[in-house]
């Protein structure tokens, strides 16, 4: 099939996914049918240990909606998009969760978005923001959540209050047009870095996460954790550069303050280093500064060039536009004038 005739492609990332198969396919299925348009299902086996690739090949030798893609190593969700959106033929992209965490119904609701007058390149399925909710997911995990995207979205540009969902729709060619590189779910920090850098336009619209039904969840705080700050000094250098930066400043004042009191005393020992300490702290704290500064203006060029590399990307578009379209109209003349001597 020809990527052309497909409008709609849904990456649904899977990694021991067996519980869920094929009901929650079927849903997606159905939810999609209200379209009305062309539409396939790309499933991407994270290197299940389980039935679940199995069952998806037997799923798609029935119906040729649902394309299967996998590899043996299980990698993470980051590297299952990658693979998925590089196997996707549709006008639009969409990602979703396996266990249908967000309701399937969302599937024509973002497409309606992606197609509207308003022309966004993305938009983000949000629990956090006015009018979405939560429901049914553990305690603990709602708080690690909460409390991550509150953080990174302060960090991040563009007032996105969940930042590190999976509910998403994409043009398919501004989502290409991206360098991605994650494996993990801080995939979903870069795809939205890179695309605000790049000038995307974002519509986050509010969404009901509800808590997992069948399987089991494969969150992992640390790793995630871990990556998530992480990122954050990378989108934001001033934010670690300038904490340990103003600590050092501050204790070096501190120690400053500390030898005049001594001084005042007339109890202050020439032979105790405090000096050359206070020296070297605000020294350091004044190069860690200029650090974060400098890590500041390489963010500021890292954005700017994402926006050449968007305008670029457009302008090598329109040009395989107008060559298609010259040669379509060569062809033709061809054909027409060959006709003409037939007839002759």
């Amino acid at each position: 099939m020809n990527r052309d005739q497909i409008e709609i492609s849904v990456i649904v990332p899977m990694f021991n996914e067996a519980a869920n198969l094929p009901g929650n396919i079927e849903r997606m299925k159905a939810a999609l049918k209200m379209t009305e348009v062309s539409f396939e299902i790309i499933p991407v086996d994270d290197g299940s240990s389980d039935e679940t690739f199995g069952k998806l090949r037997a799923m798609a030798g029935e119906d040729d909606t649902i394309r299967p893609v996998g590899y043996p190593d299980n990698s993470g969700r980051g590297r299952a998009l990658r693979v998925g959106i590089k196997s996707a033929r549709g006008k639009y992209i969409m990602t979703t969760d396996a266990d249908l965490s967000y309701d399937e119904t969302y599937l024509p609701a973002m497409y309606e978005l992606l197609s509207s007058p308003q022309s966004p390149d993305m938009v983000v399925g949000s629990p956090y923001m006015e009018g979405g909710r939560t429901r049914n997911v553990p305690a603990n995990r709602l708080f690690i959540s909460r409390l991550g995207n509150l953080v990174l979205s302060r960090i991040m540009p563009g007032g996105i209050k969940t930042v590190t969902g999976i509910l998403r729709g994409y043009r398919a060619d501004a989502i290409r047009s991206l360098d991605l590189e994650s494996s993990g779910k801080e995939i979903h920090l870069e795809i939205l870095s890179k695309g605000i850098a790049a000038g995307f336009r974002v519509i986050e619209f509010p969404a009901v996460l509800t808590g997992r039904k069948k399987g089991k969840s494969k969150f992992r705080f640390r790793a995630t954790a871990f990556s998530h700050i992480l990122f954050s000094f990378f989108e934001k250098p001033s934010i670690l550069f300038g904490v340990v930066g103003s600590f050092l400043i501050l204790s070096g004042l501190g120690i400053g303050a500390y030898l005049i009191h001594l001084w005042q005393q007339a109890a202050l020992n020439p032979n105790r280093p405090l000096m050359t300490l206070m020296v070297i702290v605000l020294l350091a704290g004044m190069q860690v500064l200029l650090f974060g500064f400098i890590g500041s203006l390489l963010v500021i060029l890292r954005r700017e060039i994402f926006r050449v590399q968007r305008r670029q990307g457009e302008m090598m578009q329109r040009l395989e536009q107008i060559d298609s379209t010259s040669r379509f109209s060569v062809e033709k003349t061809t054909e027409e004038r060959e006709k003409s001597n037939v007839a002759v």
